[in-house]
């Protein structure tokens, strides 16, 4: 795991009570160790939406000035430092679903990767422990949490689209 973010609760709550943050920008911020006023600029097209597609994240790491690069080996692998895009499974992602459904039961994370602690995730869910918790307490605790309340209808798998690394 990595350090803290430079916002805390209350500044995510903020934020999205004010311009609607979620788990995109959140990520960013975390990874790009800024606070979310900082990552408000990067992401032009976010408050229009409300969300954050790969598009738009590659563009916001783009105007961000660091060095990264999106993953594209199969299967997809925790990066060592980055972020990472999770597609919650259900019915939307069954053969012939449009894939605009599917993009709506997405969620974005950071990770970070420590030989001596293994992977952990940046989680907006999480602020109340500071963001970051290690990958087993995410997939044991936080996963079905979100899965419960937050996406009806999840069948309780899940997988990575987008692993992107960035230079720290």
């Amino acid at each position: 795991m990595t350090e803290r973010p430079k916002f805390t609760e209350q500044d995510a709550e903020r934020a999205s009570e004010q311009w609607g943050c979620n788990c995109g920008p959140a990520a960013l911020a975390a990874i790009l160790n800024i606070t979310l006023e900082e990552v408000r600029p990067l992401m032009l097209s976010f408050e229009g939406r409300g969300y954050t597609n790969p598009t738009l994240m590659f563009e916001a790491l783009g105007r961000s000035g660091r060095s990264w690069s999106r993953a594209t080996c199969c299967p997809l692998r925790w990066p060592q430092f980055g972020l990472a895009r999770i597609q919650w499974e259900g019915p939307w992602t069954q053969p012939g679903v449009p894939i605009k459904a599917r993009y709506r039961k997405t969620h974005w994370v950071g990770a970070s990767t420590a030989k001596d602690r293994g992977t952990g995730v940046f989680d907006i869910n999480c602020m109340h422990v500071g963001g970051w918790i290690p990958l087993s307490a995410w997939e044991e605790h936080i996963v079905p949490w979100i899965l419960r309340e937050a996406v009806p209808r999840a069948n309780g798998r899940w997988h990575l689209t987008h692993v992107i690394e960035v230079t720290q």
